[in-house]
């Protein structure tokens, strides 16, 4: 199988995950910072040990503002759901995942928040200038994603940083297409909350991720329960990042997103170029096919390794089924952005998304290129 899927989920993994994490189930896995015995002294240094190695990825001030999560959008809601209160006005953009979309909407449902939805332009781009014209004197939260997850265009998160930076508003950045790709440096860039999936481009398993928080806010917990610290009390710890993490930890999970962060932080440069120019080559080959149409920027300096595209009037699903049938792994629909297919009409036929990963070569694209072509002609 050829896999072209992974702003869903990269595969395959680094081999050093997959061990790493089954070392961890066989000899350490015991609760981490629950007691005082050495496996569970050892569960702890490889929580405590993957929450530095991730401060130093995006530069946070201190490994504690890393909290666990598990997922990006369990991280998106403690955030959203978190820094919020009633009667918050907030500002996100069209082209965001239903992680984000979903909740906001749901809030602003019950009456609790006002929203503004800021769209983009044709190649998929927000300006940062209407989403600081949304702003009014109630706002108190503004949310973007770095890169769209059916587009694949970067958006300008660092001028929208700068704006909020000295202001009674929180950032929040959804990165679920960006961590492990592009550089961010969340104190550069001004970015209060910063919310990302282990299982993407940090090439670490399914059920991990992580919540970035600024020493500047405090948030209101999703979840309350067992911590392993001030278990006198009963009520929510205060220290984080214990107040955010209750319940057992993934310690497997997260032993082998240490090491898919470890891999991405001594290839990053080398894994950007490869994804954009694999991304470049497959916008030049499916461009030549009749009836072919590629959505969004196609400037690769502005992208991460996502390319959505539609054959003829086809629907994405029946393009989807023809290269499961040749061997190729890609994904059709909506992708969880309606907003996206909305504004680009494309809501009843959805479109087909490749998304390339460390592993994937030419010739894969080569193959792709052959599967539509044979299939549109």
């Amino acid at each position: 199988m050829i896999y072209l899927d992974n702003a869903a989920t990269s595969y395959p993994k680094p081999k050093n995950v997959i061990q790493t994490m089954s070392s961890v189930m066989e000899k350490i896995c015991a609760n981490p910072g629950r007691s005082g015995h050495n496996m569970s002294i050892a569960s702890g240094s490889i929580v405590s040990s993957t929450r530095g190695m991730i401060a130093k990825l995006i530069n946070a001030p201190a490994p504690e503002n890393i909290v666990f999560t598990q997922n990006c959008t369990e991280a998106l809601n403690l955030a959203i759901k978190g820094s919020l209160r009633p009667g918050m006005h907030v500002v996100t953009t069209l082209i965001e995942h239903n992680s984000v979309l979903r909740v906001l909407k749901t809030l602003e449902q019950r009456g609790f928040i006002r929203l503004t939805v800021v769209a983009p332009d044709p190649n998929g781009l927000v300006d940062p200038e209407a989403v600081m014209a949304a702003v009014n004197k109630r706002t108190k939260l503004i949310v973007m994603t770095h890169a769209s997850n059916v587009l694949g265009t970067v958006q300008p998160i660092e001028k929208v940083g700068a704006y909020t930076r000295n202001k009674d508003i929180a950032f929040l950045v959804d990165a679920a297409q960006s961590i492990g790709i592009l550089p961010i440096d969340v104190q550069r860039y001004g970015i209060d909350m910063l919310a990302a999936p282990g299982h993407k481009a940090l090439y670490g398993p399914q059920g991990t991720g992580f919540l970035y928080i600024s020493p500047r806010l405090t948030l209101n917990t999703l979840k309350e329960g067992g911590t392993g610290t001030s278990s006198q009390s009963l009520y929510q710890p205060m220290e984080i990042p214990e107040r955010y993490e209750s319940g057992t930890l993934n310690t497997p999970g997260i032993a082998g997103l240490f090491c898919g962060v470890r891999y991405v932080m001594k290839n990053q440069k080398r894994l950007m170029e490869h994804e954009r120019e694999l991304i470049k080559y497959a916008i030049s080959s499916l461009s030549k096919i009749e009836g072919v149409k590629l959505y969004g920027s196609l400037d690769t300096s502005k992208k991460v390794g996502v390319l959505s595209f539609n054959a003829g009037n086809y629907q994405s699903g029946q393009v989807a089924d023809h290269l499961n049938e040749a061997g190729i792994a890609v994904r059709a629909g909506l992708h969880c952005a309606p907003g996206v297919h909305d504004f680009f009409g494309t809501m009843e036929q959805g479109m087909v998304r490749i998304s390339v990963g460390s592993f994937n070569t030419v010739s894969d694209i080569d193959l792709l290129v052959s599967s539509v072509r044979n299939f549109v002609g």
